[in-house]
């Protein structure tokens, strides 16, 4: 009904669209920017020469996507679409690789699939609207993926290894967490080596059973020449790490920023043992399923890429505490690609019996999946489903001010507010800041002593105080802090208190 090559061209841009059309909607998430995402915004903001600086002292980790971020807010300007479309789209670029894969490793249904069910993921739904560098390192990995099953296919030249190596490096950069893509790569490596799998023929679609079947196993025997492939793999993957390797090294000195991990538990593997647990039933699926492709199965491919993240960071957990989602975010591409492969199976099992239902067996899954997933979905877009919200913050601050009236931040972290919004903050006097972030080359700036923030704040009349919430808020760790909280408990009085988002801005006014 369709040729190979309207397939091959559809399935990838259907899941791409589907994909680019999830993270359009609500993508402003109600005009609510978080404090991770306040931090892209505000850096992105500085020069060139200021985001150098403060790469020497933090976030050395994010520099490439802070200078990519500056580069965007030059040419566009400052706002919520600005910041998330980089996530959007690169998310369906990793959807495209998904569909790609699948489309090779296990039939058009698994390529198509697996290539919807990723933007379907809530937590690649989480990610597919944040402004920070995660969706972008998921669709490195997926190009990565894609050109690495290319040469394991026999069909990659010098310059797919050169675009392989470069690709790995750059989502390096981008999040050094990211190299372990490479065991898991290798791994697909030596499956693929031992099992060997051969040749298919590139038929036409006839019916929703046997779309792009192989003609047999064949005998491509790439096998024989696993030696040869494991020798420029290695070459390519550690030219990636030799690249990335500085990066890595350099952010050792600045890991106190990830002293809030909390420690490994084993109630936190919970989540990721249900990941593995579904990815490892589509791989069982995938090894009943008849299509062979030239190089790797499918589940040669997605398992590794799906288990081996996980493990690593796991591992690495316990000599630092570092078990978040967000960094192997890009396994989920494994999971997506086992999910398609068993829609594949279980596309041909209808089919067999019920031609006609095998065209609508894709749709009904997705229709499912997607009004199961609609709390989950719509919880995402909302600004709820982050910590707090930096603009309703400075909302209220514009709302409450008045021309000099002093301005606290409590902890100093929360002037991310006025560093994203700072005409809210115009007229109003930072009263503890002793250097700016820009010429500190800081997040938050440098505050003065805790005396003479408290000499200042008696100076003033009123004064606004910008902070968390009680739910998320936790107990002064600076004697700047407790002597703000201090001199606002002795010698102002409560007027108004408004607590929105996470974020709260209080109204202190002299006691008489």
């Amino acid at each position: 009904m369709f040729t190979a090559r309207t397939v091959r061209l559809l399935v990838p841009s259907a899941a791409a669209l589907w994909t680019y059309a999830l993270g359009l909607w609500g993508l402003s998430r109600q005009n609510s920017v978080w404090r991770d995402e306040a931090a892209t915004w505000q850096v992105a903001r500085r020069s060139t020469a200021e985001i150098v600086q403060l790469l020497g002292n933090v976030d050395v980790v994010h520099g490439l996507y802070y200078l990519l971020m500056h580069g965007l807010f030059e040419l566009f300007g400052p706002g919520t679409a600005v910041l998330r479309l980089p996530s959007v789209a690169a998310t369906a670029v990793a959807a495209a690789c998904v569909a790609v894969l699948g489309h090779r490793l296990a039939g058009p249904w698994a390529g198509l699939g697996g290539g919807v069910a990723l933007g379907l993921l809530p937590a690649v739904q989480f990610y597919l609207q944040e402004g920070r560098p995660y969706a972008l390192v998921a669709a490195g990995a997926g190009v990565s993926t894609l050109l690495l099953v290319t040469l394991l296919e026999g069909r990659g030249r010098a310059v797919h290894w050169i675009a392989y190596s470069g690709t790995v490096a750059l989502c390096g950069l981008l999040n050094w967490l990211s190299l372990m893509i490479l065991p898991a790569h290798l791994l697909t490596l030596l499956l693929s080596g031992r099992n060997g799998r051969g040749g298919r023929s590139g038929h036409d679609l006839g019916g929703p059973g046997e779309p792009g079947e192989p003609g047999g196993r064949g005998g491509s025997g790439w096998s024989g020449a696993s030696a040869g492939l494991g020798k420029r793999w290695a070459a390519a993957a550690g030219a990636a790490v030799a690249c990335v390797l500085p990066l890595v090294l350099f952010s050792r000195s600045q890991s106190a920023q990830v002293s809030w991990i909390p420690p490994l538990t084993w109630h936190m593997l919970i989540g990721p043992a249900v990941l593995l647990a579904v990815g490892g039933a589509g791989a069982l699926l995938d090894r009943r399923s008849p299509y062979r492709p030239d190089g790797p199965s499918a589940a040669a491919v997605g398992l590794p890429l799906l288990v081996v993240p996980h493990l690593g960071l796991a591992g690495l957990s316990l000599i630092q505490p570092l078990f978040l989602d967000r960094y192997v975010l890009f396994s989920l591409l494994g999971l997506a690609l086992l999910i398609g492969a068993a829609i594949g199976v279980a596309v041909r099992t209808v089919s067999r019996r019920l031609p006609r239902a095998g065209w609508w067996l894709l749709p009904a899954i997705v229709a499912v999946a997607a009004v199961a997933l609609l709390p989950q979905a719509l919880a995402k877009r909302s600004p709820a489903s982050r910590v707090d919200d930096v603009l309703a913050a400075a909302d209220d601050v514009r709302r409450l001010k008045r021309p000099g009236d002093a301005v606290l931040f409590f902890p100093s972290a929360r002037r991310d507010t006025r560093l994203v919004s700072p005409d809210a903050f115009s007229g109003l006097e930072d009263i503890a800041l002793a250097r700016t972030p820009e010429r500190s080359g800081t997040l938050k700036g440098v505050e003065a002593e805790p005396a003479r923030i408290r000499a200042a704040m008696l100076t003033h009349r009123r004064i606004l105080l910008v902070t968390d919430t009680p739910a998320v808020s936790r107990p002064p760790a600076t004697e700047r802090d407790r002597m703000k909280r201090s001199v606002l408990r002795n010698h102002f009085r409560i007027v108004t208190d408004t607590q929105t988002r996470g974020r709260r801005v209080t109204l202190y006014e002299r006691r008489v």
